[in-house]
């Protein structure tokens, strides 16, 4: 397996640390955000909004309680407002997993911190031994993660370059070093490596040499 490179995190004034409580519209959760409900403490396992061609748009809001691992789920107004806790992002390397959990180093003591497998997602496909990551930290216990942006990985199988093929040609199915699929612009061929968005696998660009 091709070792995915790192291109960059996309970081920004939320994940300072020392953020305090603050009320957010529900539209603006996103994965990795911990709310605060009737004094409980939850995390955004994944967060979308419906918006009806009639009716009141919505945000759906999947949870785990940190106390006890009850998972719940939520319907907002997307204007309604919602609490987000204070938690504090601090980078890791991540250094193995096992049936416990997703293992991780602190870059700045050398501590060491579990983050359940429900949390870690399908961003586990692109974690990779002394990757840097951000995680989101309540009380000395990980309740989120943050991956880079982008990874560089390599295409290991897809259809053949056909000649005539440009860029505007619709996509093709191709299989990444990380075993994730995606879909590729019809140039790229196997054995050529490209930046990916490790959200959801898509694909940017090829990788610059």
């Amino acid at each position: 397996m091709v070792r995915p490179e790192i291109t960059g995190f996309g970081f920004g004034p939320e994940s300072q640390k020392g953020i305090a409580p603050v009320k957010v519209i529900a539209s603006s959760v996103r994965k990795g955000n911990v709310l605060e409900i009737d004094d409980k403490l939850y995390v955004v396992l994944t967060a979308e909004s419906f918006h009806p061609g009639k009716g009141t748009p919505t945000t759906q809001i999947d949870m785990r309680r940190i106390s006890d691992g009850v998972k719940i789920s939520q319907r907002y107004k997307t204007v309604e407002q919602v609490e987000r806790a204070m938690v504090e992002d601090r980078e890791h390397q991540f250094l193995y997993n096992d049936a416990e959990g997703y293992h991780f180093m602190s870059s700045e003591n050398f501590d060491q911190i579990t983050l359940q497998e429900d949390l870690v997602g399908d961003g586990a496909a692109y974690l990779e031994p002394e990757m840097k990551v951000m995680l989101s930290v309540h009380e000395g216990k990980a309740v989120a993660i943050q991956l880079p942006q982008k990874v560089v990985l390599e295409v290991v199988e897809t259809e053949p370059i056909t000649k005539g093929q440009t860029a505007s040609s619709s996509y093709k199915p191709a299989k990444l070093s990380n075993g994730v699929r995606t879909n590729v612009p019809p140039f790229i061929g196997a054995g050529t490596r490209i930046v990916v968005m490790t959200e959801d696998g898509s694909y940017v660009e090829r990788a610059k040499e």
